[in-house]
């Protein structure tokens, strides 16, 4: 059982993790880092110059910048820099107006953003954004988080420091220790009213789906699956619903639209993959408010869990971890028991391991509608206790060691996957 201490403690960290965020949220954080550095300047920057890791390139490049119609990073920057408020966080484009996206084309066009690889990156997450006008310079830095910034300065002036390192374990209570039991007692245990604040995460993220129909977005998933053609292939059933409603929020998300969605570290796609199958079971089974309320926080404090060993950023698709979270609350929805729901997530891990991330980009939702579906099958074979045992694979006996095999290959065992990757996609 949990300490009063500790559960205050969880539920803070949640609360912390699971945030609004409007657009891909790399390219966002860089728009975010323009804003703080261009506000600290005063006037108006003749040139910017933004550095960048990999790892967050990578991740800009393909996706949708919201209400611009347009992809990839130097419109963002644009936007962050003309109409950007920092205080929005992760937010910071949600003013942007029809004038205001003719104004950073032409900025673009007269050459004034300046974009390179970071050389010496500490972090995945890394952005470092220089803004000049006339003789006076100002910097701004965000590392490790998509909102930390470490660093903001002013023509020599530092005005804030923090070491990232620092920053990062003040934020992440040190002596918290996560384990999955403790995960699923928080989820289980909690007075209601401590938790059900996750009600409004997949409230956005179900209006966000449902707006997803009102035009087409992406590579139109989710209308695929439920077309007539779709049906005949998939049926008309609860398991298509799942993967349907939860394709139509990042089709419309990773198409630019300006529709907000409910995060979880640091990633829309992963707070919708760890809410909208849960809820859509919910739903479609008449479970009670409760019920739903239990599945969801379990889903994503799995999820914030399993992120807490592989970081932000990876080379391992997010998905894979969202998807784990969500087959965890399906199975408790499913009645399944503390035991059943180790299974579904070794069932999880065992099968899509291993997906690469290749960039934020509108065929993110062919991956979220995988992971759903392998989620889905995962939790129904671990209440029927099928479980993929330790004599298999990265499986082990105890599921955080599990846990951790999953991260150490998407820490490690890709990074050669990663560049190659990003190599790839440079190159085309």
């Amino acid at each position: 059982m949990l300490t009063l201490n500790e559960r205050m403690k969880i539920g803070a960290l949640m609360r912390r993790e699971i945030v609004p965020a409007i657009g891909c949220t790399e390219p966002v954080s860089v728009a975010l880092c323009t804003a703080r550095a261009v506000e600290t300047l005063e006037n108006f920057p003749d040139r910017i110059e933004v550095s960048l890791s990999t790892n967050v390139v990578k991740n800009a490049m393909g996706v949708g910048i919201p209400g611009t119609g347009m992809t990839g990073l130097p419109i963002a920057i644009a936007l962050g820099a003309i109409a950007g408020k920092s205080a929005y966080g992760l937010e910071v484009l949600k003013d942007i107006t029809a004038d205001d996206v003719e104004k950073g084309k032409k900025m673009i066009a007269e050459g004034k953003i300046h974009i390179c690889l970071e050389k010496n990156e500490t972090d995945k997450l890394f952005i470092r954004v220089r803004c000049q006008s006339g003789k006076d310079l100002s910097e701004a830095i965000i590392c490790g988080d998509h909102t930390s910034f470490i660093f903001v300065g002013k023509n020599g002036l530092t005005l804030l420091e923090k070491s990232a390192m620092r920053e990062r374990k003040d934020e992440s209570d040190n002596d918290l220790k996560l384990t999955f039991k403790k995960v699923y007692d928080f989820a289980i245990e909690s007075p209601l009213n401590e938790i059900d604040f996750i009600l409004a995460a997949a409230k956005m993220n179900r209006e966000a789906s449902e707006a997803a129909k009102n035009d087409t977005y992406g590579h139109s998933v989710s209308t695929t699956i439920l077309s007539e053609r779709g049906r005949n292939i998939f049926g008309d059933n609860l398991h298509s619903r799942m993967v349907a409603a939860t394709a139509a929020a990042c089709d419309i998300r990773m198409a630019g639209a300006m529709v907000p969605v409910m995060s979880n570290s640091g990633s829309g796609n992963q707070g919708i993959a760890a809410t909208l199958p849960v809820s859509t079971y919910a739903e479609n089974t008449n479970c009670s408010e409760e019920q739903l309320v239990r599945a969801l926080v379990l889903s994503n404090l799995c999820m914030i869990y399993i992120k807490q060993y592989l970081g932000r950023l990876s080379a391992l698709c997010g998905c894979v971890v969202a998807s784990t979270g969500a087959c965890c609350g399906i199975a408790r929805l499913m009645g399944g028991s503390y035991e059943q729901i180790t299974y579904a997530a070794k069932n999880m891990i065992a099968d899509i391991t291993g997906m690469i991330c290749d960039g934020a980009k509108p065929s993110c939702a062919l991956k979220i509608a995988s992971g759903v579906s392998t989620a889905t099958l995962s939790a129904l074979m671990a209440v029927e206790d099928k479980v993929v045992s330790s004599q298999e694979g990265i499986i082990d006996d105890d599921i955080d060691q599990t846990i951790r095999n999953l991260a150490l290959i998407g820490n490690k065992g890709m990074t050669e996957t990663d560049k190659i990757v990003l190599d790839i996609m440079t190159k085309k």
